[in-house]
């Protein structure tokens, strides 16, 4: 598939989601607008009742693969950039970490998602948080200026993920952290799934294998790179998540085909350093 292809269904898949007219990651009817089904996909993720009940109504579309926030060990004060906010979910904890002193910055490509993480934004009076329009390939944030880059299952979209590392070495400071979760493959997937646009969305062909994902943190200069958490695709997990579930259905796959898939995909949770003396 061709670059722009994809960035243009990823865009109008979450477009869609944004406006909740579809299903979490993929273009078909229902789900992400339900808030109930929201908080039982984030809880099995990681996140805490707590943590739930912090963030404003709306900002929860249970798009995640983890909970970055969990291993940030986020400090009063830091500058934060996430990438890939959609509608300012883990940016909400964030500022809630970082404080009035603090800042937190969400970058997302889609319009209709930076427009409704600032409308939950303006309602609940976060004066610490912004959002601003903008692909992860060309982070619209300046040069060594943030001390923690996250990430929640967004840069598998991508489909230049060595550039995102780059970008992301680029506007860290000395010292400046990066914490992601994100899905990474453990085998290759079988070629009707890696042509899939549906599953691009879903997040599933998007993911390259775990060793490559690593390898290119590294290249970008990266040091400290390793895996804190890791979680494999459980296929209980991939017959009752809605997510995977408008997947297999457009693809029409058998109980087998989605077995194979559940042992090729790892949800996993990835530290790294930016060293001091880098510009």
């Amino acid at each position: 598939m061709k670059e722009e292809t994809i960035k243009k269904a990823v865009r109008e898949g979450y477009a869609r989601i944004a406006k909740g007219d579809n299903s979490c990651c993929a273009p078909v009817n229902s789900c992400c607008g339900n808030r109930l089904l929201a908080q039982t996909i984030s809880k099995r993720i990681g996140y805490s009742e707590k943590e739930l009940k912090e963030v404003p109504e709306g900002a929860n579309l249970g798009l995640g693969c983890g909970n970055p926030i969990a291993f940030s060990s986020l400090k009063e004060g830091e500058t934060v950039l996430d990438l890939g906010s959609g509608a300012g979910f883990d940016c909400f904890l964030a500022a809630n970490e970082v404080g009035n002193k603090g800042r937190v910055t969400g970058v997302d490509m889609t319009a209709e998602m930076i427009e409704r993480a600032r409308e939950n934004a303006r309602k609940n009076k976060y004066k610490n948080v912004e959002f601003r329009l903008g692909e992860i390939e060309n982070l619209p944030v300046a040069d060594s200026s943030i001390d923690i880059v996250i990430s929640n299952c967004v840069i598998n979209l991508s489909p230049d993920k060595r550039k995102v590392f780059l970008e992301v070495f680029r506007v860290l400071k000395p010292g400046g952290r990066l914490m992601i979760s994100d899905m990474v493959l453990l085998k290759e997937l079988p070629g009707y799934v890696k042509d899939s646009i549906e599953a691009y969305i879903g997040c599933l062909s998007g993911a390259i294998m775990r060793n490559e994902y690593l390898a290119a943190m590294q290249a970008a200069g990266f040091q400290k790179v390793g895996i804190i958490d890791e979680t494999s695709l459980s296929i209980d997990c991939m017959a009752n998540d809605p997510t995977v579930e408008s997947i297999t259905k457009n693809l029409n796959l058998s109980p087998d085909k989605i077995e194979e898939i559940a042992g090729s995909v790892a949800s996993i949770k990835v530290y790294a350093v930016k060293p001091n003396g880098s510009i």
